[in-house]
């Protein structure tokens, strides 16, 4: 009997950040990494640097999705272990949404308000952490759209809505 392959959860939130964000993102990072999920990102500073960071300070491995289609032109942050080059510039988000199988949202921009519809639209959970309040003219569109307070909970509740105790 072969092993599973691991769980990839999706780390999305702004290029830059506050301090705040930033250990958020970072603790977040350590606990994917934990868990023994794959963290999947955009690949560059702010929040997915800092969960970059986090996540391999805990044995983890990251992947960013890149918005160039080389090394110089979207160098990943030093802590990404896997760059995909995309030449899609933010027409890469679809790519780590799809390659995730939850989402977590920290804080955020309008890349990651983009990233956050695309989850909902094809069904991914999204677990907010500090992030966008949405709020939708149908409550059913965002009946499952759960908020945490930490990234412990944020990492536990994604592990759960992606099918993984």
């Amino acid at each position: 009997m072969t092993n599973p392959s691991p769980l990839t959860l999706g780390l999305i939130g702004a290029s830059s950040c506050g301090e705040k964000e930033r250990r958020a993102a970072y603790e977040t990072g350590r606990e994917i990494a934990s868990a023994g999920a794959l963290l999947i990102c955009g690949g560059g500073g702010g929040v997915m640097l800092a969960g970059c960071e986090g996540a391999k300070s805990a044995g983890g491995t990251t992947i960013g999705i890149l918005s160039g289609k080389t090394p110089g032109s979207a160098a990943p942050n030093p802590h990404v272990d896997i760059p995909i080059y995309t030449d899609m510039g933010q027409a890469r988000n679809v790519i780590l949404v799809l390659s995730s199988a939850a989402v977590i949202a920290i804080g955020g921009e309008w890349g990651t308000l983009s990233e956050i519809a695309l989850a909902r639209k094809h069904g991914i959970p999204v677990v907010l952490l500090d992030s966008w309040e949405l709020k939708s003219p149908s409550a059913l569109l965002l009946a499952n759209l759960p908020s945490a307070s930490n990234a412990k909970s944020a990492v536990r509740t994604a592990l759960e809505l992606a099918g993984r105790p």
